[in-house]
């Protein structure tokens, strides 16, 4: 599922378009009708682990399932009617469960104990992105900080960047830990390097302007200098830079606000899920980005 939460209805049923390839089945495995997700473009409330379990949170609070039996395992709930839960990270080993909040706190649980393992504060506003490097999670806030939180230790706050004091609507560790993409919601794409000590007047190592915000990026499974972005709605395009080189090595247009992106790395190949006005998901084949297949949701309100 690409759906990020662009929208408080949810995709209920999928189909495929004529064109489509048989390798790609017309219906989807499982359906999960979620009702009150929040209508927040630059929100990250939905994540896979690797350990195949998958979170979403609606409100004050965060579901997840088994994603083999896809029975429902536990529910965390914030208890609160005055915040909600504005982002979700799973650590890469392991059952942690990362949560940022609204009023700016960083949660963790153990989902396998179903318990909270403890809370982190500093954010002022509210925490959209998460990112995990082993033992160091990374937290963007709305007000344009990144915090490097240790989670081993008790004065966990160990250091911090600054993002021209814009909306951090995006983060995201390279697969060798070694660099941290984040993006925000003037356009502003940077890329930091695996320093978890920094101080705030720390620069990045390359800053790379887009026309709209970075919301969705991943980086390449299989080449660690490729970065995938994808613009909001007044960009709408899909680009794949080689970070070393500052260069573009492929984009395409794909006429609608992208909310997410996946690399598929079995078929070498790139899925976006897209917003206005078709909210569909499209797959690309990579290098060249051809769109390949689409899968068009059906909203119920």
């Amino acid at each position: 599922c690409s759906n990020t939460g662009c929208r408080e209805e949810t995709q209920d049923e999928f189909r495929a378009v004529t064109a489509m390839k048989p390798s790609i089945p017309l219906e989807p495995e499982v359906r999960l009708h979620i009702t009150g997700l929040r209508n927040d473009y630059y929100l990250n409330i939905l994540d896979w682990s690797l350990g195949n379990l998958i979170a979403i949170a609606v409100g004050p609070a965060a579901h997840v399932w088994n994603g083999r039996t896809l029975q429902a395992i536990e529910s965390i709930d914030l208890n609160s009617s005055s915040k909600y839960i504005s982002s979700l990270a799973w650590i890469k080993e392991g059952t942690c469960l990362a949560i940022g909040t609204s009023d700016g706190e960083v949660q963790l649980w153990d989902i396998e104990t179903k318990k909270r393992l403890r809370n982190m504060f500093g954010h002022l506003s509210v925490v959209g992105a998460l990112s995990w490097n082993h033992y160091i999670l990374s937290s963007g806030s709305r007000l344009g900080s990144i915090h490097h939180h240790d989670v081993r230790v008790a004065q966990h706050h160990v250091g911090t960047l600054c993002q021209n004091k814009q909306s951090i609507c995006s983060l995201k560790w390279s697969l060798t830990n070694q660099l941290l993409a984040s993006g925000s919601s003037d356009g502003i794409l940077n890329i930091w390097p695996s320093d978890p000590g920094v101080k705030l007047q720390s620069q990045p190592l390359t800053t790379i302007p887009h026309p709209s915000a970075v919301k969705a990026m991943n980086w390449c499974p299989w080449q660690s200098e490729v970065l995938a972005t994808g613009g909001g709605m007044k960009d709408g395009i899909l680009r794949v830079w080689d970070i070393n080189r500052e260069k573009i090595i492929q984009s395409a247009a794909t006429d609608s606000q992208i909310c997410s992106l996946l690399w598929l790395p079995k078929t070498s190949k790139l899925m976006t899920g897209q917003g206005l006005p078709g909210n569909q998901m499209k797959i690309w084949k990579y290098p060249t980005l051809i769109d390949s297949s689409e899968l068009y949701g059906k909203y119920f309100s």
